[in-house]
């Protein structure tokens, strides 16, 4: 018996009444609740599988009375359920309906929420077999990194998670709701600026007496990026040097810094040396009095107050936190007292008081001596001044100019300057020389200070230097290089520079093979096909079947053709393969790792903490809501296939746009590299903008991985809040971090 539920709404959206109701008491005075549909004389009635004592029902507002976590509960699944009933009645493409299409629809939502009434919220991770390795995730986002590295196993060897960090709230909510909840995971979350003086102790607490064989992460340095603005004094500028020190306290197997392509061109390239060299400076703690004792043999020889000052600056690499702070005041009270001692040869009393320069000299290294608390300053006037968005304007030029004052290679400028303008006799010259070069060694990295002492070697003692130089470097690297993730299997062309460090004890990583071949590179068509049912600002909780043969006419053969069989991460199979698609629904998770408990999604920690979960068959796929004319736009656009191929019809149209471009989807391709405004791209069947959950498929997330909070904002807000749109334009491909994670596990000791 077929029953027409909906093709009446447009008339009168009274035509079908969803309401709830009790039946008999049981024994214990608990009454069942089910929900009841009426349209047109038929009815529909469905056990919720809830019950409640009548007198705490009200029956008029159909709810729970009282405020306590059970009635908040019990209110939320009550109202979802109605929501879901009357989306899929009043809202879908569909206009007629089965009792059975209904029932089995609804009953999947109901089941799903029965299913999660015995699940604790965080569960300890079970006694698993094999050899974990411990890895943390830092910059996390959303978990791109976290989800590839909880997709890998080679043998008996796989991933334990143990802490992840970022500084948005979102990113923490879908971290907790992912990782804790849903995967029953205790990793933990760290919500705290790395660039804190106390981050390394509240990540250190995090980890507890666990080991950490990898560190990932990808610092956002904005001002590299092709794309972005390119700024002086960011707040996200210094990330990097931050991030390798948690490797120098870590001191990981391996570790993986992801980042954007325009990183190997800045500056002409200096970056990308700089980045290479500060790497190189991580130094075996435990080798380094044997190199201390091979410089004192050449002080011994060659008498200098240089060699002193290498000396000093070796041994801070053994220092950490507080005793590495004074160490590096003590260094400066070294080269002070020397300054001290010649101030009398090359100043008479008088001029040695007054002269402005070599009060620039002396009050430099005051600077320098509590560059601690400059550094602090530094860090405050960097986050004050993204706070006030201080940015293209008449400030900039103030603030900047002040923070390049305080930093201590300006100091070391202005001393040098202070030098070169006074009189010094031609004897003490070389002296006050030195003095700048002490300095100049202070803010060097490792590998530029011992560098000094090639000049000072014979040939055996270079090779003996040199020996001792090898062995005292932590990590290996050659060079960075450029991984595209359609190369693993992600139907997206997203070129990121990988530098992976290999620790002197471990096999050496140089690049990370690829997955597929060129002609096995998944389409857009095949990640994206089985979620083209929803129209123009509509949203869908649950899958629909798609019909390519009637979606797509004349043309259905060519499409059907893009549809591959493939194992998971991307090769051809076509014997036990499943499509992109089809592994996205059942997930890429190993076995030990498959979730607790059905996705679901919170507005917010708020809601969280109140039980208001909302669990759906199918999340985050919601189009935007567009104007008349810019659907008509879209349409000319994806019509002529091209932005700038549509500009004179735009014009002939009244449609232009001051958007620089629109990227419009090539089913039979790779998408273009996925940022964070959905508004960027056209989906290749339809003039709209795409949903979260498919610009995550584009990213190669499982549909079960839940992206919480706002879906999108603007403005302002961009700066600060990080939406669900956000979180998957900034992520990691999970498959690229998979495919990460698979070679270090081949190559781990």
């Amino acid at each position: 018996m077929s029953v027409n539920l909906s093709v009446y709404v447009n008339l009168s959206a009274n035509m079908a009444t969803i309401n709830f109701y009790l039946d008999k008491p049981d024994k214990k005075g608990l009454a069942p609740v089910y929900l009841r549909i009426n349209c047109n004389g038929s009815q529909i009635k469905l056990s919720t599988g809830q019950k409640i004592s009548p007198e705490h029902f009200d029956k008029k507002k159909q709810k729970a009375i009282g405020l306590t976590i059970e009635s908040t509960e019990f209110n939320h699944y009550l109202s979802f359920l109605r929501d879901r009933a009357d989306e899929l009645l009043h809202s879908s493409n569909k206009r007629t309906f089965t009792h059975d299409e209904i029932k089995e629809t609804l009953n999947q939502h109901i089941e799903t929420f029965k299913e999660q009434s015995s699940i604790q919220i965080v569960k300890e991770q079970v006694s698993l077999y094999g050899r974990p390795y411990a890895f943390i995730d830092l910059f996390a986002g959303a978990g791109g990194f976290s989800e590839g590295f909880l997709q890998a196993e080679v043998n008996d060897k796989y991933f334990d998670f143990v802490a992840a960090s970022d500084i948005n709230e979102n990113c923490e909510l879908t971290h907790i709701v992912r990782y804790n909840h849903q995967l029953g995971l205790n990793a933990s979350f760290l919500k705290q600026d790395i660039t804190e003086p106390d981050f390394l102790d509240n990540l250190l607490e995090k980890v507890g007496n666990k080991k950490i064989d990898v560190v990932c992460g990808g610092p956002p340095c904005q001002s590299f990026s092709l794309a972005g603005k390119r700024k002086k004094f960011d707040k996200k500028d210094d990330l990097f040097s931050h991030y390798l020190d948690v490797i120098k306290i870590l001191q990981p197997k391996y570790f993986v810094m992801e980042n954007v392509k325009g990183i190997l061109t800045k500056e002409n390239g200096k970056i990308k040396d700089l980045i290479i060299q500060e790497i190189n400076s991580i130094v075996d703690v435990k080798e380094i009095p044997g190199l201390v004792s091979f410089i004192k043999r050449l002080k011994a020889k060659h008498a200098s107050f240089l060699i002193e000052c290498i000396i000093k600056r070796v041994e801070m690499e053994k220092f950490r936190e507080t005793d590495l702070e004074l160490s590096r005041e003590e260094y400066i009270r070294f080269v002070d007292n020397r300054f001290k001692q010649l101030t009398p040869k090359i100043a008479d009393y008088k001029t040695s008081k007054t002269d402005s320069r070599i009060n620039t000299i002396r009050h430099g290294f005051n600077i320098l001596a509590r560059t601690k608390e400059w550094q602090k300053l530094k860090r405050d006037i960097i986050k004050e001044k993204d706070q006030c968005n201080i940015d293209s304007d008449a400030y900039v030029g103030s603030f900047n100019s002040f923070l390049t004052q305080i930093s201590p290679e300006n100091v070391i400028d202005e001393i040098e300057s202070a030098f070169n303008a006074l009189k010094v006799p031609v004897e003490f010259k070389a002296a006050c020389n030195d003095i700048v070069s002490a300095l100049k060694i202070y803010t060097s990295s490792f590998d530029e200070s011992v560098e000094l002492l090639t000049s000072l070697t014979s040939e055996s003692e270079g090779k003996e230097l040199s020996k001792i130089l090898d062995s005292i470097r932590l990590y290996k690297i050659e060079k960075p290089f450029v991984a595209n993730a359609s190369n693993y299997g992600v139907p997206q062309n997203r070129e990121r520079v990988l530098f992976i460090g290999c620790r002197k004890d471990q096999k050496f990583i140089s690049e990370i093979p690829a997955t597929v071949s060129e002609n096995e590179k998944v389409s857009v068509f095949e990640a994206l096909h089985d979620l083209d049912f929803v129209g123009n600002d509509e949203e869908a909780h649950h899958y629909e079947l798609v019909d390519i043969s009637k979606q797509f006419n004349g043309s259905a053969k060519k499409f059907q053709s893009l549809l591959k069989k493939r194992s998971i991460n991307g090769k051809q199979d076509s014997k036990s393969g499943k499509s992109f698609a089809e592994w996205s629904k059942q997930g890429r998770l190993i076995e030990r790792y498959q979730p607790q408990t059905k996705p679901f999604y919170v507005k917010s920690f708020e809601g969280l903490q109140k039980g208001e979960k909302y669990f759906d068959l199918l999340n985050n796929h919601k189009t935007s809501k567009q104007n008349e004319d810019v659907v008509k736009r879209l349409e000319i656009i994806l019509k002529n296939g091209d932005y700038r191929a549509a500009q004179c019809e735009l014009e002939e149209c009244g449609l232009t746009s001051n958007k620089r471009n629109y990227n419009v989807l090539k089913p039979e391709s790779q998408s273009s590299t996925i940022m964070t405004i959905p508004d960027d791209y056209i989906h290749y069947n339809s003039p709209r903008a795409l949903t979260v959950r498919e610009m995550a498929r584009l990213q190669s997330f499982d549909d079960s991985f839940v992206f919480q909070g706002k879906r999108s904002t603007g403005g302002n807000n961009r700066k600060t809040d990080v939406p669900q749109y956000t979180l998957v334009g900034n992520a990691v491909p999970p498959l690229l971090a998979r495919a990460i994670a698979t070679e270090i596990l081949k190559n781990i000791k």
